[in-house]
């Protein structure tokens, strides 16, 4: 199997730390960084993936809205530019320690963080980065 990841996500897995837009949406983000780190490759996907599956279900999901999209086309380019992979829909990437590392690098470094402006937990990304991603549950 493998998991679906929209661009931004590949970021967004990084930091994880526990939190976010609900309780189910947590628990399925749980799930999601478990089956990474069980070694299952991420599929880059456009538009909604396995992280939005929760938020499908409401009202007029943000999953599915113009910023998001925005989020995705920022991450594909700044990933791509800060790595050698080219991040793009059926992208297969496996995210081995030291990929992973790679992308941690990239974004503490600021190289990546361009689709992060306007998120409502770039703060709580940028603590988690600064403590080495000591609390992050994606293992490298």
């Amino acid at each position: 199997m493998t998991v679906r990841l929209r661009p931004h996500h590949l970021l967004c897995t990084l930091t994880y730390v526990g939190h976010g837009y609900s309780a189910g949406f947590a628990r399925n983000m749980d799930e999601v960084i478990s089956r990474m780190n069980h070694g299952e490759p991420a599929l880059v996907v456009e538009g909604p993936d396995d992280i939005c599956a929760p938020l499908l279900q409401t009202e007029n999901p943000h999953c599915l809205g113009a910023s998001v999209r925005e989020r995705d086309h920022a991450a594909a380019l700044s990933i791509s530019r800060a790595t050698d992979l080219e991040i793009k829909p059926g992208r297969l990437i496996r995210l081995t320690p030291d990929r992973i590392a790679e992308f941690r690098t990239s974004f503490t470094s600021g190289k990546t963080r361009k689709a992060c402006l306007g998120c409502q937990w770039s703060r709580l990304c940028t603590s988690v980065s600064k403590e080495s991603f000591a609390s992050s549950r994606l293992i490298a």
